[in-house]
């Protein structure tokens, strides 16, 4: 068991790097199931779902290996199972976007229903009703959705709600479908617009990505590409959020703040001189931040896996905030951990209002899920004296050696194993 050890108090100064996105890395490495050519794709980032998707694809046949920090090599040309197995998708949810690439090129596919965070219901019925309206007959057999097609077939798909792997599954089925696809009510997030840029690069003809309607053209065959993965918004953001919250002075390179916009506003809100790049953001403040209300919605609005960063942040503002959650319905897990530490939180249902107090104060909590972990590391860093994360195996699956790059910015921040 590893616990992380922070002492609170000090101001965050200097530069660091963001990594690649997690939510942008996971399912290109999925769409390399469509594909026999090699693919290579830089900016990866050394995560634990990134290493559970390739212990994923391994077990199907697959060459997925590291050629260095950050750049990975996929061959697909050897797959010899199209079975996603639970042992493996019950720790990430992820892994359901392997459904669409296996179906689409070879026919068949046994994924296990997924599992992942805690934070609330993600069915994935969008993704099934979207496949056998592609003509697939999908089965869910002793928790195995159970698919098979010979040869998919394009044609117009509503989704019910906005769904994010929903619109990703959707899109590289597609790729190789008969005829063309086209998704309304499409997810507009950033990562989608990486997958679809991917997606083009190995032949296929995606339009539309990043508006509320996608158009895939079907394609016989896909071939090899080398693509770079886009940054890490919400890793960014998180920073960005640390060093509002102790006060400090931090520059986030190899940042994308073009898909940052409703997350640079609130951080200029809560007070916050926030400077901006082509590819760099700098935040700093020397005074108590100020407090922001948040409502969560779908991109291009404010993300909810945002939220509960901002909350850290609001916990130590200025005045009374109210965020509402709209996303998840139990996305709020991380306010009795932040309540031990001092934080002054009300919740009513899908609302929460907090009133910012002078100082938090160092404290044993536990991380309950990948965003509520990060919340947890920003109130500690702003608390007066120690604090004990547990849990932080959340973290790990989100947030590349997180630990490492807050003491180059002048935390004081320990991995202690128990």
């Amino acid at each position: 068991m590893q616990k992380l050890k922070i002492v609170g108090g000090k101001r965050l100064v200097g530069e660091v790097r963001a990594s690649g996105a997690k939510n942008a890395a996971l399912p290109i490495i999925a769409a390399a199931l469509l594909t026999a050519e090699e693919v290579i794709l830089h900016n990866v980032p050394d995560l634990a779902d990134v290493v559970t998707m390739g212990k994923l694809l391994n077990g199907m046949g697959v060459v997925f290996e590291r050629l260095s920090r950050d750049t990975v090599r996929i061959d697909a040309s050897g797959v010899t199972s199209t079975e996603a197995p639970y042992e493996l998708v019950k720790t990430m949810r992820a892994s359901v976007l392997t459904l669409g690439p296996l179906l689409a090129r070879f026919g068949s596919a046994r994924v296990s229903l997924p599992g992942g965070c805690s934070i609330g219901a993600r069915p994935v019925d969008q993704h099934i009703k979207a496949l056998k309206q592609m003509g697939a007959q999908v089965e869910i057999e002793h928790g195995y959705m159970v698919a098979n097609a010979k040869r998919l077939k394009g044609c117009n798909i509503v989704t019910d709600m906005v769904t994010v792997t929903g619109t990703e599954n959707i899109m590289m089925a597609a790729a190789l479908a008969d005829g063309v696809t086209v998704i309304e009510n499409a997810a507009r997030e950033p990562e989608i617009v990486d997958l679809a840029d991917c997606l083009n690069a190995m032949g296929a003809k995606v339009r539309g990505a990043g508006t509320v309607r996608i158009e895939i053209e079907g394609v016989e065959k896909l071939h090899g590409v080398e693509h770079t993965v886009v940054a890490d918004r919400i890793e960014t953001g998180t920073f960005l959020c640390a060093a509002l919250a102790t006060r400090g002075d931090v520059l986030v390179t190899n940042a994308a703040p073009q898909t940052m916009d409703a997350v640079i506003a609130k951080l200029r809100e809560a007070g916050g001189t926030i400077d901006v790049g082509e590819d760099w953001i700098r935040a700093r403040i020397d005074t108590r931040p100020k407090a922001v209300d948040i409502r969560t919605v779908p991109h291009p609005g404010f993300p909810t896996d945002m939220q509960a960063q901002f909350m850290a942040l609001n916990v130590v503002a200025e005045g009374t905030s109210r965020t509402v959650e709209t996303i998840f319905e139990n996305r709020y897990m991380h306010v009795p951990e932040l309540q031990r530490m001092g934080a002054n939180i009300v919740v009513d249902g899908h609302t929460a209002i907090v009133q910012g107090v002078e100082r938090l104060e160092g404290a044993d909590v536990m991380a309950t899920d990948l965003r509520a972990s990060a919340s947890l590391v920003i109130a500690a860093l702003a608390a007066q004296g120690e604090s004990i994360i547990d849990r932080i195996y959340h973290l790990d699956r989100g947030y590349e050696h997180m630990e490492d790059k807050l003491t180059a910015l002048g935390a004081d921040i320990k991995r202690i194993k128990v």
